[in-house]
């Protein structure tokens, strides 16, 4: 969530760049800070209460020793109407916290100012790109044909056994998807992120502190358990993030970096033309997350930073790629700041994001209450990043089109000493 002093201190900073999302950035404010207004009205005139009724009950005891027992019986009765009072003053204010957090928890993260207006996927920004696009012959097969043809991809055996968008591996697809889990994994613990194997499925204050609720409650697959939700993952990000949930860090334990593999769910998954075909819009997928956590001071550099390692991997792969600046209006709720990589998937002619990484400066902390002990000894909020370093079901289709041949599917260099072959043949 938006911090209120920032709310209260940066009014005008805080609609503008809340205005990037195309959003009624001042309504959201006004409502914000009219219900803090109320709730801290209502403690005020509660405080004020509770110190007279505390004189008060005092005074009882020394008027009845000093024999004025009328004064000491007006007392009484003024206290159990202050009493009264109090409860209802405690009632209102009780009701303005909870409506002032339940309003809080709508308001999306607020764009940093180098986020660019826009409305739309259309309005994105591409700050580089990188590699030659492959030059395939004119009968150049999709990745969802080659898969079939190879026996590596069944998209209709998924269908049997679950339904659209689960897709079944098999042979060589599955040690190529192995492969690739294990050299992201490789890569990411060689630069310094520490592994983690997080549970598959999280409860409501973990799908809460990353973002996922409320903004994308109908984005996940959710059951109930001994009468608590659960929710399948719709990414690594949220459990490992929340292994730091109510924890106040030392200085010196930042930076925090971590990596999970895990399956992924969606159900945000289209069902019908050639943008949703074969891997290119799934409800399960694999993917290697890095989660880091940062002094505000380090978190832009450590964004750059995360940016660069997938490129490295990207660049090992031998995949042609380039890297977009998310505009306001294209960006997730809880990010104040994400860069998009896509690859380009040679057969289909088009770019496939396979790749955000993202910074959420204190919106997820916030709802976390990650802090860490700053050099005055006093809590603060930390910064939370995370980016896909990547995620496999696009990979292994830009990879299977763009590496087709007469010969069979070449394997990049790269990825051979995991695959254990250089070619996929028929």
């Amino acid at each position: 969530m938006l911090e209120l002093p920032y709310l209260r201190a940066e009014r005008a900073d805080a609609e503008q760049r809340l205005s990037k999302r195309n959003i009624d950035a001042k309504s959201l404010v006004d409502k914000a800070l009219a219900l803090d207004e109320e709730r801290r009205s209502s403690q005020n005139d509660l405080d004020g209460q509770q110190a007279e009724l505390n004189n008060l009950s005092r005074s009882i005891g020394e008027l009845m020793k000093a024999g004025r027992k009328e004064e000491a019986e007006a007392a009484r009765a003024r206290t159990s109407d202050l009493k009264a009072t109090i409860q209802q003053l405690r009632d209102r204010m009780d009701a303005a916290d909870q409506g002032l957090h339940e309003h809080l928890c709508t308001i999306p993260n607020a764009p940093l100012p180098v986020v660019p207006n826009g409305r739309s996927a259309d309005d994105n920004t591409v700050v580089t790109q990188e590699g030659a696009l492959p030059e395939l012959p004119a009968d150049a097969k999709p990745h969802w044909e080659l898969g079939e043809a190879y026996g590596l991809l069944h998209m209709d055996l998924g269908v049997k056994l679950t339904g659209a968008g689960f897709p079944v591996y098999s042979g060589a697809g599955a040690k190529l998807q192995r492969a690739l889990i294990s050299f992201f994994l490789d890569r990411a613990i060689e630069a310094g992120y520490r592994e983690i194997i997080p549970p598959h499925l999280v409860n409501e204050d973990s799908a809460f502190g990353t973002g996922q609720l409320p903004d994308k409650e109908g984005q996940m697959y959710t059951f109930e358990e001994e009468g608590k939700r659960l929710f399948l993952i719709p990414t690594a990000e949220v459990p490992i993030t929340n292994l730091y949930r109510d924890m106040i860090l030392e200085q010196d334990q930042l930076p925090i970096k971590m990596v999970g593999y895990t399956p992924c769910f969606r159900r945000e998954a289209g069902s019908y033309g050639k943008d949703v075909r074969g891997l290119n819009r799934v409800h399960q997928f694999d993917k290697v997350e890095i989660v880091r956590i940062e002094h505000p001071d380090r978190s832009p550099a450590a964004l750059e930073e995360m940016v660069e390692h997938v490129k490295g991997l990207l660049r090992a792969l031998e995949l042609p790629f380039r890297q977009l600046l998310l505009c306001g209006g294209d960006m997730g709720f809880s990010s104040a700041m994400t860069y998009d990589m896509e690859v380009y998937a040679g057969a289909q002619k088009r770019w496939l994001e396979v790749s955000s990484i993202s910074t959420f400066t204190t919106y997820q902390s916030n709802r976390l209450k990650l802090r860490y002990r700053a050099e005055d000894k006093k809590p603060r909020l930390a910064h939370t990043l995370n980016g896909s370093a990547l995620a496999l079901a696009r990979i292994v289709a830009a990879l299977l089109e763009n590496n087709q041949t007469p010969e069979g599917i070449r394997v990049p260099v790269a990825l051979r000493p995991y695959t254990g072959f250089e070619m996929i043949r028929s």
